[in-house]
């Protein structure tokens, strides 16, 4: 037996094979056994046998009418036969269907799902809700005779919070349980028990439930039962099993119901999960967006689906709710809330069935996977990670609201058939790059969502950019004239590593669409916005904003109240048109108010040339400054050895300080000495790390509770965090830190306590770290009191009348007891008797039975409508807290960024405490020469992982030349050289301290390299071609204040073409250019060209060889002079190349090496007595007497020529 959602109670009578009947009712089984063998062939053969099997009048007729009067039952009940006993597993229940309309209510109608569940309690079976998302009617009784030996914690059960349909664990199961049993259901889909049987009266209560139930002529036989159970396939693995014996198909037991096609529904028609989509739905077989045009046109946007008018007149108010939001996302996945699971319906259930083996089953016409609400994230986080858009679809009210809503007449006019269901709205849309939510961010790091708007000006690349963070709610707008190789693009690219891409369609260039590809992760989302119409325009834009009324001024022309970099854009038009494509996209997400409300704007230059080093994209990467070459993680970085930072928004600070290193030696040395302060007195570190230590991401929470959108724990957490710093700050400024860095910002951290002290008693804290509400205190909000007095007063009232029946009926052993959502019954033991007959029986136990009598059911009632109302206040009242805290939003900001720049302050103190023995300060000068002068220095990023690294000295500039021309053998350390120099001017540019034994440097403007040899075939570049581009840039924009790294030039050609172009580009760098830097080859001819120029000189990396045996020994030490030879066929007997071969490559080096014939010219004209005149110096010869050389090229002409 199952009682539904109704009250009604359903019959599923079934036969027992192991328990005999007692002699009275043999006759009735063996009518039973015939009639159900005749219903069988009947079945099989599609013929209507019942009708023509012996007119006997069947059982249910014999009810005796005296035994239905002990039955008190409510009007929308139905009387229910008492099932026989059996200890085969319980028949489910037939599908309850609506009086009112005499079906089954669609949208609640779940096919295909076992009948049984072994993790529920055995003999349990339930049915599930006919005509809403959740019970209607929760009053009605039961007789006492039907509730004899069944648990007592019996829950009524609602369709709309069903979990058992989709078969979770045992750990799963348990813990839904644990939070409310109530919410299961094990749905029936029986074929046979398609019609609906006849109100039946109950056997009297004092029958023997032993004895068998009188059955109709409908009933099946015993061997029935395997055919009324339809299991579906809950893993695609489990459709095969192997019979060594027969290797045939496995073929199923031919039984009545094998005669039918498997999977169909009770008219026949099959399953929806056993078909695929297209076939229920024609439109889908062809699919169109909804221009209409289909997945082949160059239009085509497949965010979108076409969805003729005629399939609108079929859909069912469910299925039409579902249509309508997923025809407008249909590249994204959708969640839609039912009760306490989202759901996925047709290529979404399909998607998560074949990922992730959810188990596929049926809603009305569609198929079907779902999950608890309470592990959205978890699933969310897994198809995010896959690289799909999720779509969340949430009810907007509750089953009882609905009821309160269609009984206070709120719709107007006659309710259509959509008003029947729950109301359902999109509430958000999630993708990789535009996470909002806590738990569902991966890591502390910014994830940026860019929009790019790109065209030409005088042959320029022109770019407007905007992105946000949308986890802080920070954005950014940039706008600039490129270069022709796009470096300030690319450096973009490279410091922000978008997670999401707004591109407008048809409209980027090959060359920026190559670099996007290259400086983005395999993850990132691409979209493509159609020009004008997602991709607005500036002024389109502008009108949007003051529409949306996001800023609005009380006084003044709104646009007053606009932040002030978002005024100034007004008249940059392609960064305005880019902030239009991401402010229309994060509409379409949900997420665009909350955001831009918060009028957090700043502007973003990645190349600062006043204020600090700049690292162009490249460099980022040649160095290796985020992430490794070797497998693209964040081991072995720059940014891992200094990240010491404590809180995640320090972390993200730090990381804007790595991209832009300072330029100015004043700022620069300000933060050497806090660094010196902190590690002199730890007294600081140690309270701000221990105080401080487990902060949670404040910046992201604010953000959170200005959208409204936090939990209330998480509002705790805050004020909580905010107090804590309040804290730690008014005890670090008792130590009295000083005028310096660390002083100025403890003295300008703003108030915190004034902004506190209306929170500290605004609510019970206690109350919401327990059960996660906000619950104000008395007199705090007037509308959360008066709801509150109402409840009381409903509480008050049941306990009089629980009083009352203590008194009425003689016995204190009387309670309350909840049973499910039947809550306050009235538990009375059996020995009590006089029970009034106008009370309704719910409920019973052996040894008790719960009622509700006509006063008590309208005081229940009263106390959930009561609960509902005050449900929907203590949301209010949160939302007027977060609002409130809102107001101080400004201020909270400041405290945040204060405290992030005292966190990087102290990761730098702790990494340079970190780097050993010995570390210097670096010494910074505004010498007129650049110099780079560092005694011993080690490779700050290899401390950890060699013990025995070798230092070296680097000098560079000054009393030295600028440029060391760099010789040696493979392998021997020379990139190492190169890679170290960098990262130690970066380094101490930070504010940090060097691995080194002295360092002395100005300050770098800019860093550029040339490292490596890849091509990049997609856009047609040889290896020779990407290095002679790179090449150029550092040419074109290089400084004399500029560090310069040139590994191999040349190497991508032959080597004549390779000798002349690193010769070429040598000379020039040393004498136009005048930067510092080195210049790594192994053409060792070119040291001979420039052994008598100033500013180059030769250096080489130290090695021991031997000859006979073909073996090197690396030393790894910087020498001047210049390398005997690269030893290549060394390293290639290293190696392993044949003998053999070695020796024959030998020879034809020395037989055919350019470089060689071209040093065995240079001693001919040494043995005569005649000056070699270098080409370079030629030529800078012929450039003077044109007059065109001038300044410090002119000196350093004089100056060669004297070497001369």
């Amino acid at each position: 037996m199952a009682r539904g959602i109704e009250g009604n109670e359903v019959s599923t009578p079934r036969p027992s094979t192991k328990k005999k009947s007692g002699p009275s009712s043999q006759s009735e089984k063996n009518q039973k056994s015939i009639l159900g063998f005749f219903q069988k062939k009947s079945d099989a053969g599609s013929s209507p046998a019942p009708r023509s099997s012996p007119p006997e009048p069947t059982p249910t007729r014999k009810t005796s009418v005296s035994s239905s009067k002990k039955l008190l039952v409510g009007r929308n009940s139905a009387a229910v036969l008492t099932p026989a006993p059996s200890s085969d597993f319980p028949q489910p229940s037939s599908p309850i269907y609506s009086e009112s309309e005499g079906k089954q209510n669609k949208e609640n109608d779940v096919a295909d799902v076992a009948k049984s569940s072994p993790s529920r309690k055995g003999k349990k079976t339930v049915s599930y809700a006919e005509s809403d998302d959740e019970e209607d009617d929760i009053f009605q009784p039961i007789s006492a005779n039907a509730r004899k030996g069944r648990a007592t914690k019996r829950r009524r059960v609602s369709m709309e919070d069903s979990d058992d349909e989709f078969g979770f664990d045992a750990a799963t199961q348990e813990a839904m349980l644990e939070d409310d049993i109530d919410d299961f259901i094990v749905p029936d889909d029986s074929d046979e028990d398609a019609i609906v049987p006849r109100k039946r009266k109950r056997q009297p209560s004092s029958q023997s439930r032993k004895k068998s139930s009188p059955l109709d002529s409908r009933a099946p036989s015993v061997g029935e039962e395997d055919e009324d159970v339809d299991m579906p396939t809950v893993s695609t693995a489990q459709q095969w099993t192997y019979d060594p014996d027969n290797l045939e198909p496995l073929q199923p037991r031919p039984t009545a119901s094998a005669a039918k096609k498997p999977a169909t529904d009770k008219k026949g028609k099959q399953k929806a999960h056993s078909t695929e989509p297209s076939q229920r739905y024609p439109w889908l077989a062809n699919i169109l967006d909804l221009d209409r045009n289909p997945p082949d046109h160059p239009d085509y946007d497949p965010r979108t689906l076409y969805i003729p008018p005629m399939a609108w007149r079929e859909f069912s108010p469910f299925e039409k709710q579902y249509w309508e939001i997923k025809q407008k996302f249909w590249d994204t996945i959708v969640f839609f809330k039912k009760g306490k699971f989202y759901e996925l319906y047709e290529n979404d259930a399909t998607i998560g069935h074949q990922l992730f083996d959810l188990k596929l089953t049926d809603r009305v016409n569609m198929r079907m996977v779902g999950v608890p609400e309470a592990s959205l994230d978890q699933w969310a986080n897994q198809f995010v990670a896959k690289g799909f858009k999720i779509a969340r679809v949430d009810q907007m009210e509750s089953a009882l609201a609905k009821e309160m809503r269609e009984r206070d007449g709120k719709h107007i006019g006659k309710p259509q058939k959509e008003d029947k269901i729950i109301k359902r709205e999109l509430a958000a849309v999630l993708t990789a790059g535009t996470l909002v939510d806590g738990g569902m961010l991966q890591d502390d790091m910014s994830t940026f969502c860019v929009a790019v708007k790109e065209t030409e000006r005088d042959d320029a690349p022109c770019f407007g950019i905007a992105f946000v963070d949308t986890a802080t709610a920070q954005f950014h707008l940039c706008e600039w004239v490129d270069d022709v190789d796009m470096t300030k693009f690319e450096t973009f690219v490279a410091q922000t590593r978008p997670g999401e891409l707004l591109l407008e369609k048809s409209c980027i260039s090959a060359k920026a669409l190559r670099i996007l590809k290259n400086n983005t992760s395999p993850t990132t989302i691409w979209n493509y916005l159609k020009p004008a119409k997602e991709f607005w325009a500036a002024d389109v834009t502008c009108r949007e904003i003051d529409a949306s009324d996001y800023f609005v001024s009380p006084d003044q022309d709104n646009v007053e109240a606009w932040p002030a970099v978002l005024r100034e854009a007004r008249e940059k038009e392609l960064a305005m048109s880019a902030f239009g494509a991401l402010l229309q996209y994060l509409r379409t997400l949900k997420i665009e108010r909350e955001l831009v409300t918060l009028g957090n704007f700043s502007w973003y230059d990645p190349i600062r040339k006043a204020t600090s080093l700049v690292l162009d994209g490249q460099s980022l990467i040649n160095l290796e400054i985020f992430a490794n070459s070797f497998d693209g993680s964040a081991d072995g970085t720059l940014f891992s050895m200094l990240n010491r930072c404590i809180t995640p928004f320090g972390k993200r600070m730090l990381r804007q300080w790595v991209c832009h290193p300072l330029a100015d030696a004043t700022k620069i040395n300000a933060r050497l000495d806090a660094v010196d302060s902190l590690n002199a007195d730890t007294t600081v570190m140690e309270q701000f790390t221990s105080s401080l230590g487990k902060l949670p991401d404040l910046e992201r929470l604010i953000s959170r509770v200005h959208a409204g959108r936090c939990k209330a724990q998480d509002f705790l957490k805050v004020l909580e965090g905010f107090e804590q710093i309040d804290y730690t700050m008014n005890l670090l400024s008792s130590f009295g830190v000083g005028d310096g860095v660390i002083g100025q910002l403890i003295s300008s951290m703003p108030d915190l306590s004034g902004c506190l002290n209306k929170w500290k008693s605004a609510f019970d804290r206690e109350k919401c770290k327990k059960d996660g509400i906000l619950v104000p205190e008395p007199g705090v909000e007037e509308d959360f009191d008066n709801s509150q007095e109402k409840i009381d007063g409903c509480l008050a009232d049941l306990e009089k009348l629980l009083k009352k029946a203590r008194r009425d009926l003689d016995s204190n052993a009387i309670v309350f007891r909840d049973n499910g959502k039947e809550i306050y019954q009235l538990e009375v033991p059996l020995k009590v008797k006089g029970i009034p007959k106008n009370w309704d029986q719910m409920s019973a136990t052996a040894k008790v039975r719960r009622y509700y009598s006509p006063e008590l059911r309208k005081l229940v009632r009263s106390l959930q409508e009561a609960q509902e109302t005050h449900g929907q206040i203590v949301r209010e009242v949160a939302g007027r807290f977060y609002a409130r805290f809102d107001e101080d939003y400004a201020t909270w900001l400041a405290a945040i960024k204060i405290i992030a720049q005292l966190d990087c302050l102290i990761s730098l103190a702790k990494a340079s405490a970190s780097l050993g023995e010995p570390s210097c300060r670096p010494i910074f000068v505004n010498d007129k020469r650049t110099v780079i002068a560092i005694e011993e220095l080690r490779h700050p990023c290899m401390l950890t992982s060699v013990t025995d690294f070798i230092p070296n000295d680097i000098k560079l500039g000054g009393d030295e030349a600028s440029i060391d021309l760099l010789t040696g053998a493979n392998a021997a350390g020379k990139s190492t050289i190169l890679r170290m120099t960098c990262i130690a001017v970066i380094l101490a540019q930070i504010g940090c301290y060097l691995p080194a034994l002295s360092a002395r440097l100005t300050p770098i403007d800019r860093i550029m390299s040339r490292l490596g040899a890849n091509d990049n075939i997609f856009a047609a570049q040889s290896t020779f071609f990407v290095e002679l581009a790179e090449t150029q840039k550092i040419l074109s924009e290089a400084t004399p204040r500029s560090l310069v790294i040139l590994d191999e030039l040349g190497r991508g050609t032959s080597s004549y073409d390779g000798v002349a172009v690193a010769q070429a580009v040598l000379h020039d760098i040393a004498t136009r250019v005048g930067c510092v830097g080195f210049f790594a080859t192994h053409y060792r001819s070119l040291a001979r060209e420039f052994e008598a120029h100033p500013e180059i000189a030769a250096k080489r990396m130290r090695i021991q060889v031997d000859d006979e045996n073909h073996n090197i020994t690396f030393l790894y030490k910087l020498e001047d002079g210049v390398a005997e030879g690269s030893f290549g066929m060394h390293c290639a007997a290293m190696c392993g190349i044949p003998q053999k071969v070695v020796q024959n490559a030998e020879r034809a080096a020395k037989e055919w090496e350019h470089t060689s014939r071209l040093g065995e010219r240079m001693e001919v004209e040494r043995g005569s007595n005649r000056a070699y005149v270098p080409l370079g110096l030629q030529s800078d010869v012929a450039w003077t007497l044109r007059g065109e050389v001038e300044g410090s090229v002119l000196e350093i002409l004089r100056r060669a020529i004297e070497g001369l």
